[in-house]
């Protein structure tokens, strides 16, 4: 491969990012090595017996899995193996040494960060755009702390405070990234119901629903509301977050929640069903000016009553 590799060169804007991104500084850095690996034209198998690992190592260490990324000396000797030309491997060692670099959710109590949260906020954190389907709660990334507060004590009733303020400025810290200047974008199919659950109490649902009002004005967030009377609505039975990342060769992927913990899809096929539900989903909620309109009825129904 020629030393100016443009599948390699488009990796070089990541050196530089700001702000740290483990989670998907370890996906590039697997990425590519599968890349260089077929180039060579060695299967997974072969190349992890060449270099003396089991398969299910090498599986990992491509898929960019597992809470820290791999050792430096386990990622040279892979390239060594695939006869890496100097340019693609001062790169790609660049890019695992920041993937080793903390992100700002990796500091709280591994308790309020299990390695599937991990993933999803490491997700998010990358991603250009992310897509999402609610039918029991406000998406996190739109909640209000109050409102997130509620749900928090009510999916954990037995939590100490001081664990609830801990997963409550979690929550808020994730919020900042519709804030930031590379903000993805974001869009979010809510269910009606989500808006008529009153939790904490109708002050908190107001201003949850101001807040959702003011975020669904911004440029780069939209959102459409299911209405209760849509019969045959194509909606999931569970949420779902869709996310997709810009230009660097990293498939889409779908996080599932359930109660204890979430599956996370990357092959194509299955990631396709999932978008093409989304979109038939967003044809059947109301548009985003009608959604809007809603979201404004439905704060009023919350005002003190005279």
């Amino acid at each position: 491969m020629s030393a100016e590799s443009p599948r390699i060169s488009r990796l070089e804007p990541y050196l530089n990012r700001t702000e740290p991104a483990p989670t998907l500084l370890k996906m590039l850095v697997g990425v590519q090595l599968a890349g260089i690996r077929e180039d060579a034209g060695l299967s997974q198998d072969q190349a992890a017996r060449a270099v003396g690992f089991s398969p299910a190592k090498l599986s990992r260490i491509e898929a960019g899995k597992g809470r820290r990324p791999p050792t430096e000396s386990d990622i040279r000797a892979l390239l060594k193996q695939y006869g890496a030309e100097e340019y693609e491997a001062t790169v790609l060692l660049q890019l695992l040494q920041r993937a080793g670099e903390p992100g700002w959710w990796q500091r709280y109590d591994k308790r309020l960060m299990p390695e599937w949260f991990d993933r999803l906020v490491g997700f998010q954190e990358a991603a250009t755009a992310i897509r999402t389907f609610e039918l029991q709660y406000v998406p996190g990334l739109l909640q209000t702390e109050d409102y997130t507060r509620a749900v928090v004590e009510r999916g954990l009733p037995s939590a100490p405070g001081r664990e609830v303020q801990r997963r409550v400025e979690l929550r808020m810290r994730r919020r900042e990234l519709l804030h930031r200047p590379d903000a993805p974008q974001l869009w979010a199919i809510v269910d009606e119901s989500v808006l008529l659950r009153v939790l904490g109490s109708r002050e908190v649902m107001r201003e949850q629903l101001e807040h959702l009002v003011e975020m669904a004005q911004r440029p780069h967030v939209t959102v459409q509301i299911v209405p209760l009377d849509v019969t045959n609505a194509s909606a999931p039975a569970m949420p779902v977050t869709y996310l997709r990342f810009g230009g660097v060769d990293l498939p889409d992927i779908v996080y599932l929640e359930h109660i204890k913990s979430a599956a996370f899809l990357e092959d194509r096929d299955e990631t396709e069903e999932y978008r093409l539900v989304l979109d038939r989903l967003g044809d059947e909620a109301l548009n985003p000016r009608e959604s809007l309109e809603r979201l404004r009825e439905t704060m009023e129904r919350y005002s003190p009553k005279p």
